[in-house]
């Protein structure tokens, strides 16, 4: 799971405001109850200490739709100066959750990240296509969704049933199809090469579809799935197309998921390349080896958002005790953050991502362990005991 959209956050003048809540709007009573929701929150946060001018933007925000269809949520970050963060989660929190203090309630966004897949929709027919983007969370309002529309420009695109000299015709046509379908192509090839989308969900015209399919580069092949029942125009069932593409994002996220756990028992079974510990994720998070950090799926909520860390002005610059920062040369600046706070931003630091792991899916001690770029002989290694904070493997494994 990437991380790199909460990198705003990071150097922020606090305090932050976080909110966390249920943005659905099915019809006008859904508007009447997303305002509802959120003058509920807002009376909260002012009461907290909240200044008005950061809950004026915000409101101002929540007011304004999505561009989202179905149930949703949105998670908004605020420092001492406005709006950082402004994100919308696939599913929408079963209570509204605000918070108003000295760092920002990252769980919401990193749980966020978490359900978020960023996508591509191209609905082609045998002239063009258009091109959707779903970027990963990110709030579309004031116009709606980014389209793009690609027209083949090669309009003779009708077979006739005749015989004779119209199989001239049909030949033209064919010709057609397959040149605006490789314009199709070209356009994709560079808009996935410069966005980088987890998903290519493509759909339309079937011959379209399949010559389109056929034209695209390699990058693109690997991210495309094809998902019948949508089309470019009118005539679509939209609901179960919708649905449809809700099953191939959940099945993305499952895959993306699955792969980073399956790295982790793969280096854990080697002895090297992956860590578990506080203490052991501690020490390769500062030393900047941590291309995945995984979590226990309670860890935040029941275990490491109630534990402090102590950090410098640097992300990278955190330890469980203030002497232990200070034999890595940090004194000014040093100050406790809550375990979840600390971790996450050493994380984001780095660009490292971030896995949830379920019950029994992984080995974790202390409800966490890292994923390594790179390790050399002085990392904390399970193989070598001397250097692991888990030497006995008497600790609580999650």
């Amino acid at each position: 799971m990437d991380l790199h959209w909460l990198k705003p956050l990071l150097g922020r003048p606090s305090p932050f405001t976080t909110v966390y809540l249920d943005v659905t709007r099915a019809d006008a009573a859904g508007e009447a109850e997303a305002a509802d929701r959120w003058k509920a929150v807002r009376r909260q946060l002012e009461r907290d200490g909240a200044p008005a001018r950061v809950l004026d933007e915000i409101g101002e925000l929540v007011a304004t739709p999505t561009g989202v269809r179905g149930p949703h949520g949105r998670v908004i970050v605020s420092d001492a100066d406005g709006v950082v963060v402004d994100r919308v989660l696939a599913e929408p929190p079963a209570q509204a959750h605000a918070v108003h203090g000295p760092v920002p309630a990252l769980l919401p966004a990193v749980r966020a990240a978490d359900q978020t897949v960023s996508y591509l929709l191209v609905e082609v027919d045998r002239n063009g296509a258009d091109l959707t983007w779903a970027t990963g969370g990110s709030v579309r309002t004031l116009g709606g969704p980014e389209v793009e529309t690609v027209e083949g420009g090669h309009d003779d695109v009708h077979k006739t049933r005749e015989g004779g000299l119209d199989r001239r015709s049909q030949t033209r046509a064919e010709d057609s199809w397959q040149r605006n379908a490789e314009a199709v192509a070209a356009v994709l090839d560079k808009r996935v090469s410069e966005r980088s989308p987890d998903v290519v969900v493509l759909t339309g015209d079937g011959r379209a579809v399949g010559m389109v399919r056929d034209a695209v580069a390699q990058h693109v092949t690997e991210v495309l799935v094809e998902v019948p029942g949508g089309a470019r125009g009118d005539g679509v069932n939209q609901d179960v197309f919708d649905s449809r593409v809700v099953e191939v994002l959940s099945g993305f996220r499952g895959r993306r998921r699955d792969a980073v756990l399956a790295r982790f028992r793969e280096a854990q079974g080697r002895g090297e390349g992956a860590v578990t510990t506080l203490d052991d994720v501690i020490e390769v998070l500062r030393r900047g080896q941590v291309s995945e950090l995984v979590l226990h799926v309670d860890a935040l909520s029941q275990g490491l958002s109630e534990q402090q860390l102590w950090v410098g002005d640097e992300p990278l610059q955190l330890a469980s005790s203030a002497a232990d920062l200070a034999s890595i040369g940090v004194s000014e600046g040093a100050r406790q953050l809550p375990a979840d706070v600390a971790l996450v931003r050493a994380a984001i630091g780095q660009d490292a991502g971030l896995t949830f792991a379920e019950n029994g899916s992984v080995d974790l001690v202390d409800g966490i362990g890292a994923v390594l770029r790179w390790s050399d002989g002085s990392t904390p290694s399970e193989a070598v005991p001397t250097q692991s904070a888990d030497q006995a493997r008497l600790r609580t494994v999650v």
